[in-house]
């Protein structure tokens, strides 16, 4: 019996296909940004993160993140289990085929007991067991849904490592803040006693009041609860990092810019609202989504239909082992099985309307991603069009307190200003400073934002 002849009749019967086309909905974005014009130098996805982050430090963070991060290896694992999954899927379009051998032996008797006789049978042969011809492409439909959500997964994780990325960046941002922070703090607070302790001394030789040494050590104090406050801030920042890296901070790093020393590429360029399509790998984790969804409307249509399987055996059998190898021997098996639903209780009908409201929020999460990440490019694009201008005025703030500074203390020791006057000199001119730092860290954070946003950090 030749019936493995019938398996390319088999693949032939299985083309048809009860998936509805897929219709992508149009995106639902205008063709350019608000805030730049289209770039021929192309969008800033085409930058490595490596060209993107320019603080060799921070690079060397990111490189040991990649390496290390226990959810970046989540997510990769994640990924290897739905492709299996997928495989495993896939598998049931083919049929399986096995070797098979065994033999028995009974003894048996007539129904009064008599002449009894012992009856044997061995056989060995290669078997294929229930493969379902997939008539209306119910196996088909549900190997390509598999399919769909391993490159959705896949996606997946090209997005977590776009926010690990960015997470570390942030982080050390953060980190960088801290740090030059309390450096301005300790060196105020050293500052601040050695006028507490002048002023302790003009006390005692009764050329100064108590209310100034008052105001003298309110202001001291002020100064060491923000010194404690920058070092917590610091330690938290780094224990952060520490998180991402999956490991503690290394000793070897290189040195670090400092954030008036452009540890970020800061003018990025947008390109089009229509490379979001290709580039970020939400959209496309989503766009993957909906793909699945529209095929498991076809796995659900097809269980409509009928089911042909088939069960078959080609080999050898024999009451004789010594004689299993005979040409007599020779034995086959072919069981074709049709399967027609006939009442389920409305079990299919709920299962092709689940597949086709499934497919409904599928289309609704595609739009949502990309409204998003517009949403999210134009943010960047606000910041990028308002920091610089915003850190230009600061500057010209700190220079203006400083100078107010410079020349109250003139006027104190002249004896023509109060030490209030003094002070409120001293406070503004180092608020203005910590503000200014402020200020650039959420420059540099703005920019890896909208980095993230236009689909960059995938390749170094």
């Amino acid at each position: 019996m030749r019936w493995f002849y019938l398996l390319p009749v088999a693949a032939l019967l299985s083309a048809c296909s009860l998936t509805p086309p897929l219709v992508k909905p149009a995106p639902p974005i205008p063709a350019s940004y608000d805030a730049a014009a289209p770039s021929a130098a192309g969008t800033a996805a085409d930058l490595g993160w490596r060209q993107m982050l320019l603080d060799a430090r921070l690079q060397r963070l990111v490189a040991l993140a990649l390496e290390n991060n226990r959810d970046l290896r989540v997510a990769s694992l994640n990924v290897e289990a739905v492709r299996a999954q997928y495989q495993i899927q896939d598998a049931g379009r083919y049929p399986a085929i096995g070797l098979n051998g065994g033999g028995t032996r009974q003894r048996a008797a007539d129904g009064a007991g008599q002449n009894p006789a012992v009856q044997s049978q061995f056989s060995a042969g290669v078997a294929m067991s229930a493969f379902e011809i997939d008539l209306f492409g119910r196996l088909r439909s549900l190997s390509d849904a598999a399919f769909a959500r391993y490159l959705a997964t896949e996606q997946g994780q090209r997005a977590a490592r776009m926010a690990l990325i960015g997470g570390v960046a942030d982080a050390y941002l953060e980190q960088r803040l801290a740090e030059e922070q309390l450096a301005l703090a300790r060196q105020t607070l050293a500052d601040w006693r050695q006028a507490l302790l002048l002023t302790q001394r003009l006390h005692g030789a009764q050329q100064g009041s108590g209310l100034d040494v008052a105001q003298a050590q309110g202001q001291a104090a002020t100064a060491e609860a923000d010194v404690q406050a920058r070092m917590r801030a610091s330690a938290l920042a780094r224990n952060n990092l520490e998180l991402l890296l999956g490991a503690p901070l290394p000793g070897d790093l290189p040195p670090g810019h400092s954030l008036d020393g452009q540890p970020v590429l800061t003018q990025l360029p947008p390109g089009l609202p229509s490379d979001l399509l290709a580039r970020r790998p939400d959209i496309l984790q989503a766009e993957y989504a909906l793909v699945a969804a529209n095929a498991e409307i076809g796995a659900a249509r097809a269980a409509f239909f009928p089911r042909l399987s088939l069960t078959a055996q080609l080999g050898l059998a024999s009451p004789e082992l010594g004689d299993l190898f005979r040409g007599s021997a020779r034995s086959w098996s072919f069981a074709p099985q049709l399967t027609q639903p006939l009442f389920q209780g409305g079990q299919l009908r709920a299962e092709l309307r689940l597949s086709q409201l499934r497919k409904d929020v599928a289309v609704l999460q595609y739009e949502q991603a990309i409204e998003t990440a517009f949403r999210e490019v134009r943010d960047g694009l606000a910041g990028s069009a308002t920091y610089a201008q915003q850190i230009d005025a600061q500057q010209r703030v700190v220079a203006a307190a400083q100078q107010r500074q410079r020349l109250s203390q003139l006027r104190y020791d002249a004896g023509q200003d109060s030490r209030l006057e003094l002070l409120d000199a001293q406070r503004q001119a180092y608020a203005a400073r910590q503000t200014l730092l402020d200020v650039r860290r959420d420059q540099f954070k703005s920019a890896v934002a909208l980095y993230k946003a236009l689909g960059g950090g995938l390749e170094e």
